[in-house]
């Protein structure tokens, strides 16, 4: 049997089972650091999970049912993921930055059977509860206080896993919702399993590492998390990200995972130097694009070399670069243990080494598809079971790959294909520009027109937009070069600091029928 054979053998089971036989060898080690000094180590995790488990079933969760969790970051928050695969159920994790009537989209959605909120939500989720099919509601707060927290701690601390496949579902992680409606994609246990695993290897993860965790909680699960947890390694949370706070606990550190912005900040503080990073052995970026001249700017400050990765919602995390190896800025790296990566043309043949299309991905388990939405699920994969990705790139070096974009973010003017990510690179290097946004909206004249927009360092120096536009013209082709430029404030992003390009293309898709 081959190791990835194993793998995937071990996933053909409840994942908490899974994730159990490999950190249960380190009950005793330290699992997670709350922000308010309280420590759980892994003998804690089982425990606990038991106990919110049986809570769960006491109020009738059965196999495939939905927890929902629209919670601040916690020990208690994480583990309720646990608890809930524990139990069988699908656990929804649900953005605290979510309006009311977005909660209530997700919420109607998926019909959760049991739904754990902050206090400050409690409210809405009592309002909209019987439409949903939510049967009981729990509170529990950042400390771990609130009904639910009360209510498990005198439950038996044992608890048998259900009886799963690696092909029943795991949890329901919806989509941004950056084309319409977020989709609720349901990620199998197989795919949760398998993925952590590979990440753990891929990053060279040992039960010494120590993760300094600042994500958001609704996006703290896959990719940082079970990576931790199928290695038998400890995080240090904090409640969201902070410079400050996270250059006073990286000597306590040894891995950080953060997007590009988290990035950005860092690099805005004096007292991120050589010394601060002295004892960490990793920096981990992804989920947005990292601008070149900030990738070399960190290595150069920090004297790391960022790791990029590459995923999605559907597929979880399917590239990475290695931990020992050249890294680039622009390089996703390449395919994880198992992953088939492919990169096709408008007929579905493979494109030549250097050349864009469109990116594929088959895995030995996949999502379980979208949320009762089969004939979305139908549209996303091919005949052969290759999930259609809707990103575009190329194959770089030694079978590496490049991720230029989203396929929404492809810009056809005149008949010609501007990809945002070269026109991005270059207006980013321009100085005083902070972040900037190429998008394309419609054209009377091109069908679309490429517009950027730009975000400044410092708004009293202003932008020179002749010499911005003079300099693009010199290094892109003519129709690549933004037909118009426009400067705001700050850039719309999400929770996890990704540019909002859907809204932007909202807000000026009228351009040049106003200029006409």
């Amino acid at each position: 049997m081959t190791p990835l054979e194993g793998v995937v053998r071990l996933a053909d089971q409840n994942a908490y089972s899974a994730f159990a036989a490999r950190f249960l060898p380190h009950a005793g080690r330290r699992f997670v650091e709350s922000f308010d000094g309280r420590t759980f180590s892994y003998d804690d995790l089982h425990r606990l999970t038991a106990q919110m488990a049986g809570l769960l079933a006491r109020h009738g969760v059965r196999k495939g049912d939905r927890v929902a969790g629209l919670l601040h970051k916690s020990p208690e928050a994480i583990m309720l993921y646990f608890a809930a695969v524990r139990s069988g159920a699908l656990y929804m994790p649900v953005s605290s930055a979510l309006t009311p009537p977005e909660v209530a989209y997700l919420m109607r959605d998926a019909g959760p059977r049991v739904a754990i909120c902050a206090p400050e939500r409690e409210a809405t989720l009592q309002s909209i509860a019987k439409a949903c099919g939510i049967e009981r509601i729990f509170t529990l707060d950042g400390s771990g206080r609130g009904s639910f927290g009360a209510e498990f701690a005198g439950r038996d601390p044992d608890f048998d896993p259900v009886a799963c496949s690696g092909r029943d579902g795991n949890a329901i992680v919806y989509t941004s919702g950056t084309t319409g409606k977020p989709k609720g994609a349901v990620i199998s246990n197989g795919l949760a399993v398998t993925n952590a695993i590979a990440l753990g290897e891929a990053w060279q993860f040992d039960r010494d590492d120590v993760l300094l965790h600042s994500n958001p909680p609704a996006f703290s699960i896959f990719g940082t998390t079970t990576p931790v947890v199928a290695c038998g390694a400890s995080m240090i949370l904090l409640p969201k990200f902070d410079a400050g706070s996270v250059v006073s606990l990286l000597p306590r550190a040894t891995v950080f995972a953060g997007v590009p912005t988290y990035y950005s900040r860092l690099l805005e503080r004096a007292d991120f130097t050589r010394a601060a990073c002295a004892r960490m052995r990793l920096f981990i970026t992804g989920s947005a694009p990292m601008r070149p001249d900030l990738f070399t700017a960190f290595m150069e400050r920090s004297g790391h070399v960022l790791l990029d990765r590459y995923g999605l919602t559907e597929t979880l995390l399917v590239t990475s670069n290695p931990v020992d190896g050249e890294r680039e800025s622009g390089d996703s790296g390449v395919p994880l243990p198992g992953v088939e990566l492919r990169i096709v043309d408008d007929t579905g043949a493979l494109v030549a080494e250097g050349e864009i299309g469109a990116i594929e991905v088959r895995q030995p388990y996949m999502f379980n598809g979208y949320w009762n939405a089969p004939e979305k699920t139908r549209q996303a994969f091919r005949p052969d079971g290759y999930f259609i990705t809707g990103d575009f790139g190329k194959r770089t070096r030694n079978g590496h790959v490049a991720v230029l974009g989203r396929g929404t973010e492809l810009i056809i003017t005149g008949g010609l294909n501007v990809y945002p990510k070269e026109v991005e690179e270059r207006i980013n290097a321009f100085d005083n520009v902070s972040d900037c946004a190429v998008i394309g909206v419609p054209h009377p004249d091109f069908g679309e027109g490429v517009v950027a927009i730009v975000e400044l360092r410092d708004a009293a120096l202003g932008l020179d937009q002749r010499q911005l536009l003079e300099r693009l013209r010199g290094e892109l082709a003519g129709f690549k070069v933004p037909k118009m430029l426009v400067v705001l404030r700050e850039l719309p992003r999400n929770a996890l600091g990704k540019i909002q390009k859907n809204v932007l293309r909202e807000s000026h898709a009228g351009a040049f029928s106003a200029a006409r």
